[in-house]
């Protein structure tokens, strides 16, 4: 008897696992999956692109510089606390 498996056959088991499921899941458990993933690509993807621009890349150009940056910005923190 095999007590420990492979990370390939457990990976494999959790990958028919979800499949099984989601092929006898019923018609509104599909939707609502749907609705799910397409929220998240919503808020990961789309909402990125245009609400956080990548400040550092713009304002520095290289990563001495971004670093240099954050480190000053966690050490010295401001006075006053608006």
């Amino acid at each position: 008897m095999k007590l420990m498996k492979s990370s390939g056959t457990i990976f494999s088991g959790f990958l028919n696992l979800y499949y099984d499921g989601f092929r006898n899941m019923s018609s509104w458990g599909r939707k609502l999956w749907i609705i799910i993933l397409i929220k998240l690509f919503i808020i990961f993807a789309i909402l990125k692109i245009f609400f956080f621009p990548d400040i550092l890349k713009k304002n520095y150009r290289n990563d001495q510089q971004r670093s240099e940056y954050v480190m000053d910005q966690l050490i010295n923190s401001p006075d006053k606390h608006d």
